[in-house]
């Protein structure tokens, strides 16, 4: 069976690295604003949400590189088009073409393999796309599904319809990754606010030790600490949220 990419599970390396950072944020936030094990030991249930998060963005992170894996596929198959194959074998002769561009582990390479082994099981193309786009859930992939389908079905110039297509979708990826391009400098600054905080509490404590002893190991303290980290956490989802651009 082939991957839903909402859904698929991430791979047992990468989750040993989220938990592994989610585990180092929790041992900072626990000594920066409590100076507690105990507060390591209670904030360890947050690592669920967060394993959560990092999950996602692992799966949206693969989605954009499938994006642009089947933009290149779309160029191979107009060229298998345009040399004489059929739509079908077009197809088929793409599967090489990945392979060598993006490695057979790729997901689009795996994708064709499996499109290929189909066709040669009578399978029909249309739903083979059709079954591509609902699984991946990429609004590039789905209109080409769909233009393809409408342009086998009516008998047109299909070269000609899906070189069209296929140049105003990589228009689309295209200014996707400009805007991409753009708001990185942004996201980097936010990366650095993100640890400032950290770093100015971590200097002082270590260049004037028990400047901020009266912030622990008291009700006062604790009540103060957890306030600023609430602080602290909604400016971080609120800078998030800015940045996280839908297009």
């Amino acid at each position: 069976m082939q991957p839903d990419y909402d859904e698929a599970g991430i791979s047992t390396s990468l989750m040993l690295g989220a938990l592994a950072g989610g585990l180092l944020l929790d041992a900072l936030i626990s000594y920066v604003f409590y100076r507690s094990f105990a507060a390591f030991v209670l904030l360890l249930p947050a690592l669920i949400p967060w394993l959560k998060y990092k999950s996602a963005e692992y799966r949206e992170k693969r989605k954009e590189a499938l994006k642009q894996q089947f933009r290149e596929m779309m160029i191979a198959v107009i060229a298998g088009l345009e040399a004489g194959y059929s739509v079908e074998n077009a197809f088929i002769k793409a599967y090489p073409d990945m392979c060598l561009l993006y490695g057979r582990d790729a997901d689009m390479c795996e994708e064709l393999k499996w499109i290929s082994r189909n066709l040669r099981n009578n399978a029909n193309l249309e739903d083979l796309l059709s079954d591509l786009a609902a699984r991946s859930h990429v609004p590039e992939i789905r209109d080409f599904a769909d233009v393809f389908s409408i342009a086998k079905r009516s008998g047109g110039d299909l070269p000609s319809i899906l070189r069209e297509t296929a140049s105003l979708i990589g228009e689309k990826i295209e200014v996707k990754r400009e805007i991409t391009t753009l708001i990185s400098a942004k996201k980097m600054e936010q990366n650095i606010m993100n640890v400032v905080p950290f770093g100015i509490i971590i200097y002082i404590d270590a260049t004037s030790p028990g400047f901020f002893e009266p912030l622990y190991h008291n009700l006062f303290g604790v009540v103060m600490m957890t306030v600023m980290l609430a602080v602290y956490a909604a400016a971080y989802l609120l800078a998030s949220k800015i940045l996280k651009i839908e297009y």
